[in-house]
């Protein structure tokens, strides 16, 4: 079984990957598969966050660096996802809190056209994975 921190890149990866799903498709699904997808990888996310949290309240961190996002001369900004006990709780806060909203959202919306509601949650979904996102 792999460690949560090596995987941690799908926190956020779930959420775009719902934005892209329901912002692409969201003229021919239906109201409840685009609920369930917006609000199934916000959930999926929410479970990844606790197990990565659970393995940095020891003191555990893990910086994962994927490729220079930006390199020029002695400028090096990386492409990284860092999991230390502060952003693992952000990232509680951010995907536990999120779900509830998007929970919310499925009743809230109900009377739109299938169209306005997937290209609601497609835009909840990036908003939620824009926020996993910290810059240093």
């Amino acid at each position: 079984m792999k460690n949560a921190l090596e995987i941690a890149w799908l926190i956020p990866a779930l959420p775009l990957l719902g934005f892209v799903i329901n912002g692409l498709a969201r003229k021919v699904l239906s109201k409840s598969l685009i609920s369930i997808i917006g609000c199934g990888v916000v959930l999926a996310s929410f479970a990844l966050s606790i197990w990565a949290f659970l393995q940095v309240e020891n003191g555990n961190t893990h910086v994962a660096s994927y490729f220079d996002f930006i390199s020029i001369r002695s400028l090096h900004v990386p492409f990284a996802f860092q999991i230390d006990q502060l952003s693992a709780v952000f990232l509680l806060i951010i995907t536990g809190v999120g779900f509830l909203i998007h929970v919310y959202s499925t009743s809230y919306m109900h009377d739109e056209t299938t169209e306005h509601f997937g290209r609601y949650f497609s835009y909840l979904n990036l908003f939620i994975f824009s926020m996993q996102l910290k810059k240093n």
